[in-house]
C-alpha cells in the first residue's frame, strides 16, 4: 500500500503536494517524494524514510512549480532506497510518474524495453510505466499512449503522470487500486483517498476500474482506456478539514478512540424511532431488504478489521435473528468457488468503500445474479456505487493505520439488522 497525489492549479506546488502527502503517510513510511515541473523542466526530490525527512530536504532547497505528483512508499519491489522511491522517471527525464499496486507482468515488460534501448535506474516494478509512456508516445499523442500503456499492464494500479511536454495536464488511472479526484477553484488533485483532499476542496469524483483522467486546473476529462469519454459529477463529501486532524491529540489513533461514541450515535441517528420500537433505513434500503426471502442465504465478506466486525455480524445474526450466516476474507471468497443465486444476498463492509478485493467479490457475486448489501463510510465510493443499497456508518475520516471508529460503527450497523 502507497499514497499518491497529484496537484494542478494556483497554488505552489510543493506545499499543496506534501500537504496531501501528510494526510496519506499512513499508506507508507518507507520513503517518500515529489517531481515538480518548472521552466527548468521535471526536478525531483526523494528521499527515504518518513516524510518529514523530504519536507526538510524542500524546505532546505525549495521547487517551485504549479504542476506535480507526490509519493508515500509502502515498498514492495525493491529495497526501500532513494533510487527505488517514486516518482519514476523516463530515459529523457521528461516524464515522471507515481503508482500505487503491483504490476504483476513487469519482468516481462521489462525485458521488452530493455530490448529497445531503455536504460533503468531502480529494481521497481512501477518504472516499466514511465518507460512503456516513453514509448508508446514515440508514435501517438501522450494521452493516448498512457491509456495504451495500461492496457498492457496486468495487475493491480493507481497511478499518476506528469509530463514536461504538457506543462498544464496531469495524467490519472485507477484499476484494483483507489484513485479520486478533487475539483477546486482554479485547481485539482489526484489523491489515494478522500483526507488529503480536504483543505483545498469536499468535491470529489469518484473514478471506477480501468478509466482514465486528463487533469487540467479546471477540471478533470474522463475516459475508458478506449477513449470513449464517461461523464461523472463530482460528489460532495460530508467530512470538514477538522475531521482530518488531529485536534489537539498528540497522534490520530488516540483522537479516533475518543471519536467512537459520536461514531455509534451518527450510524444510530434518524434510524431508530424509540416510540415505535423498530428501525428504519433509507427508502432504497427498507425496499431492499423488505424484498428478500424467507429463504436468503446470506455471505459476508471483507477484509482486515471490517473481517472482524463481520465475525462479530455473524454472531448477532445467528443469535438474535436465528439467520445462518457465512463469513469470508473478500480475498478468498473469490476462489472458494461458492455457489450463488438470486436468493444470495452479500453483505460487503468496508470502511474505504474502495477495497480491491471486496470490490473484486462484488463483482464475483452481482455476475452470479447475487445482491448486494454494503457497510461504507465513504458516500459516492466504487462499493457504495456497486451495492443495491448502502448502509453508512458515518464515522468520519480514519486516518491510524490501526481500526477503531470504523470498527465500532461497522458492528453498530449490522446490529441495526
Amino acid at each position: 500500500m502507497c499514497g499518491i497525489v497529484g496537484y494542478v492549479g494556483h497554488a505552489p506546488v510543493t506545499d499543496a503536494l506534501l500537504d496531501a502527502l501528510s494526510r496519506l503517510e499512513y499508506r507508507g513510511y518507507d520513503s517518500a517524494g515529489v517531481a515538480v515541473l518548472n521552466s527548468k523542466g521535471i526536478e525531483l526530490r526523494k528521499r527515504t524514510g518518513k516524510l518529514k525527512i523530504l519536507i526538510d530536504a524542500i524546505h532546505q532547497r525549495p521547487i517551485k512549480g504549479s504542476i506535480g505528483v507526490g509519493h508515500t512508499r509502502w515498498a514492495t519491489h525493491g529495497e526501500p532506497t532513494e533510487t527505488n522511491a517514486h516518482p519514476h522517471i523516463d530515459c529523457a527525464g521528461r516524464l515522471a510518474v507515481v503508482h500505487n499496486g503491483i504490476i504483476e507482468n513487469y519482468a516481462q515488460l521489462k525485458e521488452r524495453l530493455l530490448n529497445k534501448g531503455h536504460a533503468f535506474r531502480s529494481q521497481t516494478d512501477t518504472e516499466v510505466i514511465v518507460h512503456l509512456v516513453e514509448e508508446l508516445a514515440k508514435t501517438h499523442p501522450l494521452g493516448e499512449a498512457f491509456r495504451l500503456a495500461l492496457k498492457e499492464l496486468k495487475g493491480s494500479y493507481a497511478v499518476c503522470l506528469v509530463s514536461a511536454d504538457d506543462p498544464t495536464r496531469l495524467f490519472g488511472a485507477r484499476n484494483g487500486s483507489p484513485l479520486i479526484v478533487g475539483v477546486g477553484e482554479g485547481e485539482a488533485l489526484f489523491a489515494s483517498d478522500v483526507p488529503a483532499i480536504l483543505d483545498r476542496t469536499r468535491r470529489v469524483v469518484y473514478l471506477n476500474d480501468l478509466e482514465a483522467v486528463e487533469l487540467t486546473a479546471k477540471g478533470p476529462k474522463l475516459t475508458t482506456l478506449e477513449g470513449k469519454p464517461v461523464k461523472r459529477n463530482p460528489t460532495l463529501v460530508e467530512w470538514s478539514l477538522s475531521a482530518a486532524q488531529k485536534g489537539g491529540y498528540p497522534h490520530f489513533m488516540l483522537k479516533e478512540i475518543n471519536e467512537q461514541p459520536k461514531a455509534i450515535e451518527q450510524t444510530l441517528v434518524s434510524r431508530l424511532d424509540p416510540g415505535k420500537g423498530r428501525v428504519g433505513f433509507d427508502r432504497k434500503t427498507n425496499e431492499f431488504l423488505d424484498k428478500l426471502s424467507p429463504e436468503e442465504k446470506f455471505i459476508i465478506i471483507a477484509c482486515g478489521t471490517a473481517y472482524h466486525a463481520g465475525l462479530v455480524g455473524e454472531y448477532m445474526l445467528e443469535e438474535f435473528a436465528g439467520i445462518p450466516v457465512d463469513v469470508d476474507l473478500a480475498s478468498e471468497f473469490r476462489y472458494r468457488g461458492a455457489k450463488l443465486d438470486r436468493r444470495t444476498t452479500v453483505i460487503a463492509i468496508t470502511q474505504s468503500g474502495e477495497t480491491a478485493d471486496t470490490l473484486a467479490g462484488i463483482k464475483l457475486a452481482k455476475e452470479q445474479g447475487a445482491k448486494i448489501l454494503a457497510i461504507c463510510n465513504v458516500l459516492g465510493s466504487s462499493i457504495a456505487r456497486e451495492a443495491d443499497a448502502v448502509i453508512y456508518t458515518h464515522a468520519g475520516p480514519e486516518i491510524a493505520v490501526a481500526s477503531t471508529k470504523a470498527y465500532t460503527a461497522q458492528v453498530t450497523a449490522l446490529s441495526l439488522l
